[in-house]
């Protein structure tokens, strides 16, 4: 896979926006017939509006999938966390009812709480754990898209594509990891690496959640978490050095710190937010 990354603007209508990354990128790429799509659903209780990865944007995802395949099965996966039980989250923003009414037209579109067994115990020489127990689902052959939002944090630095995948946890205290955030994501992400990483950059968010939101209009893709996560850290007005996990990440074949930019130039899209810390 290429370290290239799109950036475009968002044209006001979110698949026209998702067809041309997908266009600068040259498609999904080698897909499978099964796909697992994770958006960042981190809260039950999103305070600004735009912490968690808005419906819209799963469902034009979704849409562009049918179309190259419409009887392939797609599957939206999330986990407990400290401040939210899966599928509570799913109901409240959306995602049943969407579920519900694909199903009643004749799609394999389903939602999955990966906090609810089966498990299998992944061994690794990890940064923080020599093991993980994260939900059969993940293993199962799949093409996997992260579907993040692009926000600050005050234990990460900064949220994307790659502190996306701190929500396959399956523990509801997530909190119990956030002294050495850094080292999990990057387990993490070395044990089930995205196929198509997705950062919805329309608003971006200062703090996990909130309380301060700032628009950015635009959307980063590319088939390399790190390169994307990068991308994202400049449009925000960071250095990817400012993200330890970012780092760190890149040392695993996860992707290129200065990757090649398609669409939009960092400059034009750049909004300064606040350091979390």
């Amino acid at each position: 896979m290429t370290d290239n990354v799109a950036l475009v603007r968002y044209d006001g209508f979110i698949k026209s926006s998702l067809e041309r990354v997908l266009d600068l990128l040259g498609g999904f790429g080698s897909l499978q017939q099964k796909v697992l799509v994770k958006p960042n659903i981190c809260t039950i209780s999103d305070g600004t509006g735009y912490s968690v990865t808005k419906l819209d944007i799963i469902e034009a995802i979704i849409e562009l999938l049918l179309t190259t395949d419409e009887s392939r099965s797609i599957r939206i996966i999330e986990t407990d966390s400290q401040s939210k039980y899966a599928m509570q989250a799913f109901e409240k923003f959306g995602y049943t009812d969407y579920v519900k009414d694909m199903v009643g037209r004749g799609f394999d579109v389903s939602i999955s709480d990966l906090s609810q067994p089966p498990f299998h115990t992944k061994e690794i020489d990890g940064a923080y754990s020599k093991t993980y127990e994260l939900s059969e689902i993940l293993y199962e052959p799949s093409y996997y898209i992260s579907v993040a939002v692009a926000k600050t944090h005050q234990n990460a630095f900064l949220t994307g594509a790659l502190k996306n995948q701190f929500g396959l946890l399956p523990r509801k205290d997530q909190g119990f990891y956030h002294s050495r955030l850094d080292d999990v994501i990057v387990d993490l992400n070395r044990i089930i690496k995205p196929n198509l990483s997705i950062v919805d950059a329309r608003v971006g968010v200062e703090g996990w959640n909130g309380p301060k939101t700032r628009p950015l209009n635009a959307l980063i893709a590319g088939y390399q978490p790190v390169s994307v996560d990068a991308t994202m850290a400049r449009i925000m007005g960071f250095e990817p050095s400012q993200a330890k996990h970012i780092i760190d990440c890149s040392k695993h074949n996860l992707g290129n710190l200065n990757p090649t930019i398609l669409g939009e130039s960092i400059e034009d899209v750049m909004v300064k937010f606040k350091a979390p810390f």
